[in-house]
């Protein structure tokens, strides 16, 4: 009830509420006019100490005073009030910027019912637009309260105290929780939910048949307890604390090389159920829960720094541009992070002035800076290479030094040898030289640089053959240059002991006394003006009370201001960051926030739908230790969790935006998870966790992909200026500061990605092996009764080539049947003929050859013979053209030649060419040859011929050409087609594996529908392996579709 009073005086206060309200009832100054100014007016007129046109407007009475140009308003009149005729002329406020005609409207109204405050104007107001009463009931301020659990009437379906308050406001609309799941769904929906990868077949088999009352709270426990749970809830952490690899700031975009240890570390710490206000603390000031030096330190004090890396995760352009303006705007950044992530409040509003909607000061942003100020002194910067701790021990040291003293051993070895030989190739150059010049040249050569008169260097440079040293030694005597090599060689393999020095990406303060921090005026630190002291937002605390940091804690070596912040954060007294936090959980279970706007709990932001829900999540977030994991369990074991996606025509008229949880929320996975997912199902996955970044790369089109990595996607690089296609295609954030939410955004890129992406081709075609490789053994054969795909595959492989070159003739027929071609290959290529040997005339077959455009008989049992197999039945058209080029001879005859029905015609050509043509129907595995003879003798029978085999299929009427020429080709290796799974079989175990589940008997024949047309297409393009690509199409389409895609 409490809440639902705030909730009424917050909407009192809105403008359009406050239009819409009749004519009769009251507005005041403080719920409706006031907001208005601050948003539009107090930055001029009341903020400052100094207001412009002297006129004041933070209490009604100073308006009806006015400023220079006399009274602002005339209660009562409206007409004649200057400050409605200036916002009316659109003169006020001055700029671009104008209160709109709803707002306008509200002022008059206001004004003409007598310009009425809600209590007795105070008679002194300190300087500044402190806070009023009406914004300090607003609800996101109130303290976190445990409200009683409603008992909603038919609570047959309440499984907890989420059910019941989701519930109670249902019944008020006439609706109910849908059925739940089935166990398929939920194990879908709980896996990818909490590890983000998809469960195996036979966890979901398992899960579906384990009959125990508990077997899904155990399913839970089991994918809570699962190294894979920090990888996926740590993302979500990493979009909002702004992760990333690099530094961003210009396009150069520097790498962060430790910024990783972040990552595991937040990864690590989830998978520990870290409680969450350690987890905040930590981030926010492990360095001050470590004592100094920072040297040979444990590995929890190691930890504790890592978590600092939070702080360290905004743009950083120090490295490369070094000025104050950079600098301020690091700190700016890590305030706006640290605020939207904890506080949900959009406190960089304030930076330059007071918030405009919220009570937030200009001075409250400059006491928080204060707050980081320490770790972030801009006038005694630190780059980002400054900032880094080294995690060398002193045994690290000492072993580093024993390593190089035994190295030294051998480098003073090398040394002299080095100097003997430079002297041995010296002494043999100087033997080129007749006396005196020889010893001129020696003096000179022993003289020191420095020594050396201008003679000598003169000499030295007419005689650059005796500029000997180790870099050129090979060039005087490679024998001793590969010697020095040697001793190099054994050098490196003695300092490959020496101990990488390790570093951390983290925050610390300088030693020495703490930079004072002052107000910058408009937020320009170029106009700094009163000191500021630390502090948190007044709005924050009760009234008339303010968190103050003691300016120094003589327990801690450093200020201990980051400290104490994070503890006030996580008192349990603080008002928004158990709602902040327990809401962003309850947006990634249920697809949106019961505050819709994560980072924006203030005016600009969305008001609850179930606020009694919030602040009873929030209260026992904080009373069950900070557990997350304890959080995840509350949500997931709820109905409103477990219920059905499937929606109700009937309900969807009442909440068509499923704002009351009737039915689960369906939603796009996040673009990790669908890249996870695909290499899940394909059997590629990498499960090694942690380490560094897996490396990007940047093709010549400038289209970022990952590089051979098969991990999650949580350990690819994040660049900020280099984001990896398919991942940003399907919104994965680029880190400009943070993400506070995901969008969801649907367009014709993704389709293309996932049509022509490489990554989506790479992952249907591993999966298309996979099934081939397993599905025989995986797949029940009955579910396949009378459904097969037609194809024969060694027919297939035989006949992909259906070219065959050799010589013959056409035989006597037997007993009335068709006479046989008698066909035998060529026995030799080259040079692009087909012949009897390597030289023309060949022994055996004197002049009878083929090339691809031409040819020559020799004899009449020695003729050029084309022989094409026929892959399928159907009407087949030959159209070619026969060329005699000689003016000697009786010329050449062809004959188009069937297998199965003999002769088709011959065609005669003498001195000249000729068009033929032909047509008949064809079996599979008919031979068609064209036979070329020479007539009546052998003379001048050279000839040309080119033609073109048109099959028009009798299955699916489609047409495929051949060109005798175009097709002309040597020996080619046989190739034959396996398939180790039969077709269905394969097509069964994709779906199951893609999906989860076994499709219907529909899907079956909609799937073998869609295959054989597939291969019947791939045969009319003679692809090499039809089956194959027609199985990783199938894959694709399963890994581009909806139900793939989305989570229900």
């Amino acid at each position: 009830m409490r809440f639902l009073l705030l909730l009424l005086l917050l909407l009192s206060t809105s403008p359009a509420f406050a239009a819409r309200r009749g004519a009769n009832e009251k507005l005041s100054f403080e719920k409706d006019i006031r907001p208005i100014f601050r948003a539009h007016c107090y930055d001029c007129h009341g903020a400052a100490s100094e207001v412009k046109g002297k006129l004041d407007l933070r209490l009604v009475r100073f308006m009806a005073t006015g400023g220079e140009s006399g009274p602002a308003i005339v209660p009562g009149k409206p007409a004649e009030s200057f400050l409605l005729e200036r916002l009316k002329a659109g003169e006020m406020p001055p700029g671009d910027t104008r209160i709109s005609d709803e707002e306008i409207e509200v002022i008059e109204t206001w004004i003409s019912q007598g310009a009425l405050t809600a209590r007795t104007e105070p008679e002194q107001i300190p300087a500044g637009l402190g806070i009023s009463f009406e914004e300090r009931s607003y609800w996101a301020y109130q303290p976190i309260t445990r409200p009683e659990v409603p008992r909603p009437r038919r609570a047959g379906r309440v499984r907890n105290e989420i059910d019941a308050f989701l519930l109670a406001r249902m019944q008020e609309k006439q609706l109910r929780f849908s059925p739940d799941a089935d166990r398929r769904t939920l194990a879908r929906r709980v896996y990818l939910d909490l590890v983000g990868l998809p469960p195996s077949l036979e966890e979901i088999e398992r899960f579906v048949k384990d009959d125990r009352p508990n077997a899904y709270q155990l399913l839970v426990d089991l994918l809570l307890d699962s190294p894979h749970y920090g990888e996926r809830w740590g993302r979500h952490w990493l979009d909002t604390a702004g992760y990333a690899d690099s530094e961003g700031y210009s396009n150069e975009d520097p790498e962060r090389p430790y910024s990783y240890k972040y990552r595991n570390y937040v990864i690590q710490s989830l998978n520990d159920d870290l409680p969450f206000d350690q987890f905040i603390q930590e981030q926010l000031a492990g360095d001050e829960m470590v004592t100094p030096p920072l040297k040979n330190m444990s590995d929890e004090n190691i930890r504790k720094l890592t978590a600092t890396g939070f702080l360290r995760m905004g743009v950083d352009g120090t490295g490369k541009e070094n000025n104050d303006a950079s600098r301020n705007q690091v700190l700016a950044d890590t305030i706006k992070i640290v605020s939207s992530s904890l506080l949900g409040m959009s406190v960089g509003c304030a930076q330059c002035h007071d918030h405009r909607y919220d009570p937030i000061s200009h001075i409250d942003y400059h006491r928080l800076r204060a707050v980081f100020e320490p770790a972030f002194d801009w006038k005694n910067w630190r780059t980002p290479v400054d900032r880094r701790i080294s995690l060398y021990t002193d045994a690290d040291n000492a072993r580093r030094n024993e390593v190089n003293a035994e190295a030294a051993v051998l480098e003073r070895e090398r040394d002299q040898k080095q100097a003997e030989y430079i002297q041995i190739a010296l002494d043999k150059e100087f033997e080129q030289y007749d006396e005196p010049l020889r010893a001129q040249l020696r003096e000179a050569k022993q003289a020191a640089g420095d020594k050396r008169s201008a003679e000598q260097k003169k000499l030295l440079e007419d005689q650059p053959n005796l500029n000997v040293s180790a870099g050129n030694l090979y060039q005087y005597n490679q024998g001793h240059a590969d010697k020095i090599k040697e001793y190099n060689t054994r050098v490196g393999e003695i300092k490959k002991k020496i101990p990488v020095e390790d570093f951390l990406r983290a925050t610390t303060e300088t030693d020495g006394a703490i930079p004072t921090t002052f107000l910058f005026h408009r937020g320009d630190h170029r106009q700094p003006q009163q000191e500021v002291t630390p502090g948190g937002l007044t709005i924050t605390a009760a009234e008339g009370e303010r968190l103050a940091i003691e300016d120094k804690n003589e327990g801690l070596s450093s200020s201990g201001r980051r400290l104490a912040y994070a503890r006030w954060l996580t008192s349990g007294q603080h008002p928004t960051v158990a709602r902040v936090l327990v809401n962003r959980i309850w947006l990634h279970h249920f697809g949106r926030g019961i505050v819709e706007t994560p980072a924006e709990f203030g005016k600009l932001g969305s008001m609850p739908t179930h606020p009694e829900l919030l602040d009873w999540l929030a209260s026992s977030f904080m009373e069950n230790g900070w557990s997350l994991k304890e959080l995840h369990r509350l949500m997931m074991n709820s109905t409103a969790y477990r219920q059905s996606s499937v929606r109700n025509p009937q309900y969807d008229q009442v909440d068509a935006s499923n704002e009351y949880y009737w039915h689960k929320s369906v939603h796009r996975l996040d673009a990790e998870i669908l890249r996870d997912r695909m290499l899940a199902v394909s059997g590629q996955l990498d499960t090694t966790m942690l380490g560094p970044a897996d490396s990007i790369s940047v093709d010549d089109t400038g289209t970022v992909s990952v590089g051979s990595s098969r991990r999650r996607s949580i350990y690819i690089q994040v660049r900020r200026t280099q984001p990896v296609a398919m991942l940003q295609v399907f919104d994965a954030p680029v880190m400009e500061v943070n993400c506070d939410k995901r969008n969801r955004t649907t367009g014709a890129s993704q389709s293309l990605m996932l049509m022509n992406g490489d990554f989506i081709l790479s992952a249907s075609t591993a999966l298309a092996a996979r099934v081939d490789e397993l599905a025989d053994e995986k797949v029940d054969l009955a579910l396949l009764e009378n459904l097969e795909v037609d194809f024969d595959a060694d027919s297939y492989a035989a006949g992909r080539d259906p070219w065959s070159y050799g010589y013959g003739f056409i035989s006597e027929a037997v007993e009335g049947g068709i006479a046989p071609v008698n066909f035998t290959h060529y026995p030799f290529y080259a040079d692009g003929y087909w012949k009897g040997g390597e030289e023309l005339p060949d022994a055996t077959l004197g002049y009878s050859f083929l090339l691809a455009d031409r040819g020559h008989p020799n004899n009449s049992t020695q003729r050029p013979i084309r022989r094409w197999r026929s892959p399928a039945a159907g009407t087949l058209a030959i159209k070619g053209s026969l060329g005699h080029p000689s003016e000697n001879g009786d010329g050449v005859q062809l004959t188009v030649y069937s297998s199965r029905l003999g002769n088709q015609g011959s065609w005669h050509v003498a001195k000249s060419s000729v068009e033929y043509a032909a047509s008949f129907e064809v079996q599979a595995g008919d031979l068609i040859d064209t036979i070329v003879d020479e007539r009546t003798g052998n003379n001048s029978d050279s000839f040309s011929n080119s033609y073109t085999i048109t099959l028009r299929s009798i299955q699916n009427g489609r047409e495929r050409s051949w060109h005798s020429e175009k097709d002309f080709h040597g020996p080619v290796e046989e190739k034959t087609i396996e398939i180790k799974s039969p077709i269905m079989k394969q097509a069964v175990y994709a779906w199951q594996l893609a999906y989860g589940r076994t499709p219907s008997r529909e899907e079956m024949e909609l799937s073998a529908e869609h295959i054989q047309a597939q291969i019947e297409l791939l045969l009319d393009q003679g692809h090499e392996n039809p089956v194959r690509q027609a199985i990783t199409n199938y894959c694709q389409v399963l890994l581009s579709s909806n139900e793939f895609l989305y989570a229900e």
